[in-house]
């Protein structure tokens, strides 16, 4: 495998001193990266519930985009963060964060905003294990086993049985279910593309590449399609404040480190996590009930996840 070029910290670290880059160069703190990261990612859906009241998504994402630019812009310069050393690696570098930003999140935040319920949502979004399982074959050459798609089918059974107390509902716009699949395929596309074509990106630089493409994207369509007034209350100051400061800045440079450092199948396995954890963070938040069902259907996710990320003999 290639030296990493651009990489910062401990696996820069480790390619500089000409080290192979496989499991020995793991900082050790990547030992808890999957529960910080999944715990993490949770909460973006509360944010979200805290936020729409208030703002139009496509605005409030422009919003959340613009804000983490202004912050990592002068971390990057500050720190000396290597840019993209051609045009053509920039252009992949913005790609990838099109698809991780401004598809996955426009498509969650519009469907919420349609009246999806966030289970659904999170639940659609959920499936991104499989979609990533069948793309990295072709794509990136990694074999999934029979005991992964074993844990994959038990990801899916978990979250179903997480979320079986709020799927009985009335679809009242299939433009909301088309949003959350849109959501879903980009994510999926995101982490195969950042897998194959850049995953050595510096976190800083590519953060202000990737979030400044996605605010050029939704610029227009925010201007085009909404009124783009924001009631700028205590309730969204808070969740913008959170998902630019938490999310964008922490659990996506957290996500782009997993990607960097494991298979994208089992960095993607982590998602199954993510509906279980908004349900209990919800529960302590919103003092939403959490059933029986629930409760049987986290360990059955965990379980499954388990299996997909245990590493092979």
């Amino acid at each position: 495998m290639r030296p990493v070029r651009e990489a910062s910290g401990a696996a820069g670290t480790a390619a500089a001193r000409g080290r192979p880059h496989g499991v020995g160069d793991h900082p050790r703190w990547l030992l808890f990266a999957p529960a910080l990261f999944v715990l993490l990612w949770s909460t973006g859906f509360i944010g979200a519930k805290l936020g729409l009241p208030y703002a139009e998504p496509l605005t409030f994402l422009l919003v959340r985009f613009m804000l983490v630019v202004t912050i990592m812009l002068p971390v990057a310069i500050l720190w000396r963060a290597p840019w993209p050393p051609t045009l053509s690696e920039g252009a992949q570098v913005a790609a990838a964060g099109l698809l991780i930003h401004g598809g996955y999140l426009s498509g969650v935040f519009c469907a919420i905003h349609q009246g999806m319920p966030a289970g659904i949502v999170a639940l659609i979004a959920g499936l991104q294990p499989i979609l990533t399982a069948l793309a990295a074959g072709p794509f990136l050459g990694e074999r999934v086993t029979g005991r992964q798609w074993t844990g994959f089918l038990l990801g899916i059974a978990g979250v179903a049985l997480v979320l079986s107390d709020k799927v009985a509902f009335e679809v009242r716009s299939w433009s909301g279910v088309a949003l959350a699949v849109m959501a879903l395929v980009s994510i999926t596309a995101g982490t195969i593309y950042q897998k194959r074509f850049c995953p050595h990106l510096d976190l800083r630089t590519g953060s202000v590449i990737q979030f400044t493409a996605s605010a050029l994207l939704l610029a227009p369509l925010a201007y085009l399609l909404e009124t783009m007034e924001i009631q700028w209350t205590g309730k969204f100051l808070f969740a913008l404040g959170w998902l630019v400061l938490v999310l964008s800045s922490g659990a996506i440079s957290l996500l782009f480190i997993m990607i960097r450092h494991g298979e994208a199948a089992r960095v993607s396995s982590l998602f199954y996590l993510t509906p279980p954890c908004t349900a209990l963070i919800a529960f302590f938040a919103f003092n939403e009930r959490v059933s029986f069902s629930a409760v049987a259907g986290m360990g059955v996710a965990v379980a499954g996840v388990a299996l997909v990320v245990a590493r092979r003999n």
